[in-house]
């Protein structure tokens, strides 16, 4: 008999359920974590969050900012995998008018920006390496310079960074300052996969069901037991953020209040295929990218083309598709070139 688990009382549990607000498990593997956000968020030390892509290293850094001496000064978050090589060191360090063209005024960057508080440096493993030794400086000397400046700058900052990458690993291939990794590496904070911690999965339900469904108009109060038997049993490659994903998906389709799910729905017209385990995440991102570009037929704008599909704005896809070298016109060609024409498909 599939029996049905109400919502209302497992979201009891959430008021207890987590060491530090707003993260939520009692799993022995994120309760170690939490323990040590709690050891080294009233230090000034810089924390180094490992973790794959949706295990809330973002959340976790957040947790540190607010549990310190810091929590009333801002917290500054900067995503280097979204900004441009070119722009990186400007937006992190500011600029002087007439640095560089188009610099037309002086620009404060975010280290400025999170004076006495503090800067999450996040996907620390695509600082371009030129940038690499004026942050190694600013850990070292707590200073830096603007672009086009002599004048030296006090960074009264804590530095948190993360990261899905082995940052040893692109040491030994010379991709990234071994010393500024030793300068990262004070207090390293790796987050278990949801996998590790499956039975937190009842609680993330119970915190985010209610939610969506206040989001959407409707009343959810019951999930069956299959529905989250197949929750826990599914591997969860994206993590905590795929399962909010597939929650929210379960939500907008539910007609009644009893929640159904299906996990692998989310897959659908994209013709993907099983992503192998030893492919990199350049890899995996350049794949998705590529499939949804055949589906848009290379089309990148508009409401209906790849940027809108990925959930990105179009001058952040630009530069992705830039930094993998994807052609749309080129996949377009090719996707024209192996697909017979619908004369071709009858015919045969």
């Amino acid at each position: 008999m599939n029996q049905q688990i109400h919502l209302e009382r497992t979201s009891e549990r959430l008021a207890t359920s987590s060491v530090l607000p707003g993260i939520v498990g009692t799993s022995r593997a994120l309760v170690s974590v939490l323990r040590l956000v709690e050891l080294v968020a009233p230090t000034p030390s810089t924390v180094l969050i490992l973790g794959e892509t949706g295990t809330g290293k973002e959340l976790v850094s957040k947790a540190i900012h607010e549990h310190s001496q810091r929590s009333g000064s801002p917290f500054v978050k900067v995503n280097c995998s979204a900004i441009p090589a070119t722009l990186l060191e400007s937006e992190l360090f500011g600029h002087e008018k007439g640095a560089f063209t188009g610099a037309i005024a002086r620009r404060i960057g975010r280290f400025e920006q999170a004076e006495r508080g503090s800067v999450l440096l996040d996907e620390i493993g695509e600082l371009p390496l030129e940038v690499q030794p004026k942050l190694l400086r600013l850990l070292q000397e707590r200073e830096y310079q603007r672009l086009g400046s002599n004048r030296t700058e006090s960074a009264d900052i804590r530095l948190i960074v993360a990261t899905h990458r082995d940052l040893y690993g692109m040491c030994k291939a010379g991709t990234f300052r071994m010393d500024l990794f030793y300068r990262l590496n004070v207090f390293p904070i790796r987050l278990p996969a949801l996998r590790d911690r499956r039975e937190d999965i009842p609680l993330l339900v119970a915190h985010f069901v209610p939610r969506l469904a206040r989001r959407f108009g409707k009343v959810v109060s019951t999930i069956s037991s299959s529905a989250m038997s197949e929750l826990q049993a599914h591997d969860w490659p994206g993590n905590v953020r795929e399962l909010e994903n597939v929650l929210e998906r379960a939500v907008i389709r539910c007609a009644g209040s009893e929640l159904e799910v299906d996990c692998d729905s989310g897959f659908e017209g994209y013709g993907a295929a099983p992503l192998a385990l030893d492919q990199s995440f350049e890899a995996v991102t350049r794949a998705h990218i590529v499939s949804v570009l055949k589906s848009t037929r290379g089309v990148v704008s508009g409401p209906n083309g790849a940027a809108a599909r990925l959930g990105m704005k179009r001058s952040t896809l630009n530069f992705r598709l830039k930094k993998l070298g994807i052609e749309p016109a080129a996949v377009l060609a090719r996707s024209a070139s192996r697909a017979p024409d619908k004369a071709e498909a009858e015919s045969a």
